[in-house]
């Protein structure tokens, strides 16, 4: 969780930005249930939905590339 760790700010910023560059914005579109459903989860997990919504994708691609 975010609350438990404790951050230095200028590093967590370097590392945030230099990720931002590493990634590419796009969009899909999902239903309003399926994001609630996303939102509930990641609450539980302490983090980001958008971040467990990239973490299901990336778990998907590995398998389908193990396959």
């Amino acid at each position: 969780m975010y609350e438990e760790n404790e951050w230095e700010e200028d590093k967590v910023k370097t590392n945030r930005d230099a990720k931002r560059k590493k990634l590419k914005l796009t969009s899909i579109e999902l239903t309003d249930d399926t994001i609630e459903k996303l939102k509930r989860i990641a609450e539980e997990k302490g983090i980001p939905y958008q971040v467990l919504m990239r973490s299901y994708i990336l778990k998907g691609l590995k398998e389908d590339q193990a396959s």
